[in-house]
């Protein structure tokens, strides 16, 4: 009578757990499909961001204003800024000593 009851108890945990398990796994591979099917729908966004830019900079250089070439004399550094050089004479007066500008 022991190995009755025994396997009763086991069939009626099978009877609960087979069908739970079921539903588990189709709601695992639900989620798992979704997921991957925000996946793929990113990655086709990407491609089409990707052709639609490539389209904008075919579409600049052909069509938009010709760019002026910006020639600067290599040798010619700005000028500094006067307020910059009289600040810093006045912190020389007050520390005594020369900076290294």
């Amino acid at each position: 009578m022991r190995i009755l009851w025994t396997l009763f108890k086991i069939i009626i945990a099978l009877v609960i757990a087979i069908p739970l398990g079921i539903v588990a796994l189709a709601a695992g591979i639900g989620i798992l499909g979704a997921l991957l099917g925000l996946a793929v729908l990113a990655l086709k966004l990407v491609c089409v961001g990707f052709i639609g830019y490539g389209l904008l900079r075919v579409a600049r250089y052909f069509f938009g204003p010709a760019r002026q070439p910006t020639a600067k004399r290599a040798g010619q550094l700005p000028t500094p800024d006067p307020y910059y050089q009289a600040a810093m004479r006045e912190v020389d007066m007050h520390i005594g000593a020369s900076s290294s500008r």
